[in-house]
């Protein structure tokens, strides 16, 4: 990847509500994160054979794929073992921002102990300006909400604890 598309990319990310992209092509991958910084500037990891700068962004040494996989089972043991106790998860299935009602000033769609049918509206997540209304896909009884409204949420992230 060339100085002047990485550098194109940082500005993106810079400039937008981005707080992360990932791009991957033949010659590497490049991945940008934006996060609070004590400069503010977004970081820039990058798993390429040629190192490259830009004014705004520093490269950072990536992770070893040893502390990744012992990150990912650490993690995944522990949502494993709440999950286990605690019942079904509903879980994202888009990145996007996490709402609990229709408008900001309307009641959540669902609140703790509601019963809820297969189908049932639980959330929306709005993903490119695009509201998607996130169904339950279990009849039962919400147990716990894991989400705050206006929350940013990840592929795959729980969001509801139905029983």
């Amino acid at each position: 990847m060339d100085l002047r598309k990485l550098k194109t990319l940082i500005d993106l990310v810079s400039d937008s509500n981005v707080t992360e992209l990932e791009i991957t092509e033949a010659e590497g991958k490049v991945r940008i994160v934006k996060g609070p910084l004590a400069a503010g500037a977004p970081v820039l990891t990058q798993q390429l054979m040629a190192t490259a700068s830009a004014p705004a962004a520093a490269p950072v040494l990536a992770p070893t794929a040893a502390e990744i996989a012992d990150a990912a089972a650490v993690t995944a043991a522990a949502v494993a073992a709440e999950v286990a106790a605690a019942g079904h998860t509903v879980k994202s299935p888009m990145v996007g921002t996490f709402y609990r009602s229709s408008s900001p000033g309307a009641a959540p769609f669902v609140q703790v102990g509601d019963s809820v049918k297969e189908g049932d509206t639980l959330c929306i997540i709005e993903a490119m300006k695009i509201l998607n209304e996130i169904e339950s896909d279990k009849t039962g009884t919400v147990k716990q909400v894991l989400c705050e409204n206006g929350q940013a949420v990840e592929y795959g992230q729980a969001l509801y604890i139905i029983e």
